[in-house]
């Protein structure tokens, strides 16, 4: 099998080199690029398995890359970036990030977010066991990985598509913080409740009616959250 193609565009050379020897050596083949539109070919040309973008870089910055990328392809985005306010993590999910990891960061941290983000998209291509919903507003077709809100198609990431899912399929239920983001995420993000928290907040932008009175998400306090039966 051969291995997984990783494209790193960061504008320091230092940082690409740092990243480029750590995934190699985990047996990943890189791609590095050193500006925005030098990135964006590169995406184009090798059709990589996964993307880490800086966002402050030269003639074309990372939140221009990822819309572009969005544009054509599902690929996981992993941005890696000094920008740490939440509205820029909030941002960054907007544009179609997948992870949000703010530097400086380890190198062994990176390699698991990597195999995390990878191992996450296998499994929602491969999940027979999706189940989809569907009622006066709100429509989700697992198969297809279409949603529609009142009628009209809303484009999500593949993270926020498998965070709904996982939340449809045990409806009724409250699912704790470690269980969501150790099943959408992975073992490594169980601790990140604040960054769930966002993803939460910005899925119920795009499928509730009033996101401040959600009907489909609900939360429970201090426990996780629950995906409302259908009535």
């Amino acid at each position: 099998m051969s291995p997984q193609k990783i494209l790193v565009i960061d504008d320091d050379p230092r940082i690409v080199r740092l990243m480029e020897y750590s995934l190699k050596a985990a047996g990943f083949e890189v791609f590095p690029a050193y500006d925005g539109q030098e990135g964006l070919k590169q995406a184009y040309a090798n059709q990589p398995d996964l993307v880490i973008l800086d966002i402050m870089m030269p003639k074309m910055d990372g939140w221009t890359v990822c819309q572009r990328i969005r544009e054509f392809s599902n690929v996981p985005i992993i941005m890696v970036t000094a920008k740490a306010q939440e509205a820029d993590v909030v941002q960054g999910l907007e544009l179609g990030a997948d992870d949000y990891v703010v530097k400086p960061v380890r190198m062994p941290e990176l390699v698991a977010r990597v195999r995390a983000c990878l191992r996450r998209s296998e499994l929602s291509k491969a999940d027979e066991r999706a189940v989809g919903f569907s009622d006066d507003y709100l429509a989700v077709d697992p198969v297809a990985r279409l949603v529609l809100v009142a009628g009209k198609p809303v484009k999500l990431t593949p993270t926020e598509f498998n965070l709904l899912l996982r939340l449809i399929r045990s409806a009724g239920r409250v699912l704790t913080y470690k269980q969501l983001l150790e099943d959408v995420w992975g073992w490594e993000y169980t601790d990140d409740i604040d960054y769930l928290r966002i993803y939460i907040w910005h899925l119920r932008q795009k499928i509730e009616k009033d996101p401040k009175d959600p009907r489909y998400i609900l939360t429970e306090h201090g426990v996780g959250y629950r995906f409302a039966k259908a009535t």
